[in-house]
């Protein structure tokens, strides 16, 4: 993974002074037009959405600040057109967001800006040698379920996802699916307390049990193959419009989720009044690489408002020919 980008921070206006002379020589498209950007209230999404802002405001445009929301009220937003875009729209884990919402009639979506993104359950490597466990389903068993009760209830106790994620609603519907719901306990709530405390208990050595995905910091802690490892479910089990998707990855492995990618979503009536825009979010590309090690270094403490705009403005300073390219290309269709 390069990792030249992580050190070399500058401020923005050192970036902005830093661009090349012919991405900046044509008018700016977005003169005079202010955006709402919107995202999560996940932390580690803001790095990828600033490195959006930044190419935006490179196109001329005014960005606000962005506004942190629950995902499906970022959908309603950018479909009645009370917010511009989300940089960060999973699919197909959003699918029925997406659709429910106004489906493609509200939104404008091309291109793929982050993908291989994985997700799944994990338990610790040591419990899952000794007691030979591979598959999730194996937990309807009490004896193997209550190797991972934290609290004494019996239950094994599942690191999980907060409500409004997406990601909650499969796996609520899969306890079901697989006859779960009497010996797994699915803990909800603030995921970065519950994973840090699941954390602690790997540390003093006791079994895990835990949702997570990629990119994100938790898989640079407990590394997967090493410390952990991925749990395979009994046969496929998704809810909504997706109930008949097969989750089976190509190597035969099923670990019920599909792979994702992270798409930026626009409002279709701004995309479609800004083709620079629409074309400058059809083009951009982030390795998902630099999005975890990104995430590593706020899970080591870099995570102000500050240390992320530093980290954003860097990896445009050690892109910047990428960066440039995006900007003229979007200018191209605006013309």
């Amino acid at each position: 993974m390069p990792n030249s980008w992580k050190t070399n921070f500058v401020t923005a206006a050192a970036v902005s002074a830093a661009l090349s002379g012919a991405a900046w020589a044509q008018a700016l498209p977005g003169k005079d037009i202010t955006v709402q950007p919107v995202q999560s209230t996940v932390a580690e999404e803001t790095f990828q959405t600033l490195i959006v802002n930044k190419a935006m405001e490179a196109l001329g445009y005014n960005v606000k600040p962005t506004k942190e929301v629950d995902y499906n009220v970022g959908y309603t937003s950018i479909a009645e057109g009370d917010a511009t875009y989300l940089t960060v729209g999973w699919f197909p884990l959003h699918a029925d967001k997406y659709t429910m919402a106004g489906g493609d009639e509200k939104f404008y979506r091309k291109g793929n800006y982050i993908s291989g993104a994985a997700q799944g359950y994990l338990i610790d490597k040591k419990t899952a040698e000794q007691y030979g466990i591979t598959n999730i389903g194996q937990l309807k068993d009490p004896k193997l379920a209550k190797l991972f009760d934290a609290d004494g209830d019996g239950k094994a106790d599942l690191t999980g996802c907060n409500p409004g994620w997406g990601c909650e609603l499969v796996i609520e519907e899969q306890l079901s699916a697989f006859k779960l719901r009497d010996t797994v306990a699915h803990n909800q709530g603030n995921y970065a307390a519950i994973i840090a405390d699941t954390i602690s208990r790997y540390k003093k050595g006791d079994p895990i049990l835990y949702y997570t995905w990629t990119p994100y910091w938790v898989s640079g802690v407990l590394v997967p193959g090493d410390d952990v490892v991925w749990l395979e479910v009994p046969f496929s089990a998704l809810p909504g419009e997706r109930k008949s998707v097969d989750t089976t990855l190509p190597n035969g492995k099923n670990y019920g989720f599909e792979m994702n990618s992270m798409r930026i979503i626009a409002n279709k009536a701004f995309a479609e009044a800004n083709p620079a825009a629409a074309k400058l979010f059809e083009v951009m590309t982030l390795n998902i690489n630099d999005v975890s090690a990104q995430n590593m270094m706020m899970s080591k403490g870099k995570n102000s408002s500050a240390d992320i705009e530093a980290h954003a403005n860097a990896w445009i300073k050690a892109n910047q020919k990428q960066f440039d390219a995006w900007i003229a290309e979007a200018k191209k269709a605006a013309l």
